[in-house]
């Protein structure tokens, strides 16, 4: 699998579903998970159990991570990133810079086998809202 640079439903991101090229490419534990995002809901659903008190919020949800059983997982239906997202059914997904830096150009493009980029370009934007959930209740972590 290779690692991609392209701009998320959030912010620029390095997507792959190789977990440990994303670790060593941002310079970052491996033991920490990363984000899973999926281009339609029910991939997300055949991955995890979303609580049912939660489904409809989870499925209209836009720019929001959600932590399930210490999984994060985001759906992004419907957006521009979705398009790229539908070739692969899901990515791991995380910023595009080295582990607590900020968004460095070159360096990603050093990094990354694949650039997709728009007119739009890439830039870095606000990071999306965090929730873990449970099966009865939810709690905003970011």
């Amino acid at each position: 699998m290779h690692l991609i640079l392209a701009q998320t439903d959030t912010t620029v991101g390095f997507l792959s579903q190789d977990e440990s090229l994303l670790a060593h490419t941002k310079g970052r534990p491996e033991n920490k998970p990363f984000l899973k995002v999926f281009s339609t809901f029910k991939q997300m659903t055949q991955h995890t159990r979303i609580p049912l008190k939660h489904r409809t919020w989870v499925r209209h949800a836009r720019k929001t991570t959600f932590v399930i059983k210490n999984q994060a997982l985001r759906y992004v239906g419907g957006s521009r990133h979705a398009r790229l997202l539908e070739r692969y059914g899901w990515l791991y997904s995380t910023s595009a810079n080295e582990s607590g830096k900020h968004f460095n150009r070159d360096f990603c493009e050093q990094h990354s086998d694949l650039i997709i980029e728009d007119s739009h370009g890439l830039h870095e934007r606000a990071s999306s809202k965090i929730f873990k959930l449970t099966s009865t209740q939810y709690k905003q972590l970011r």
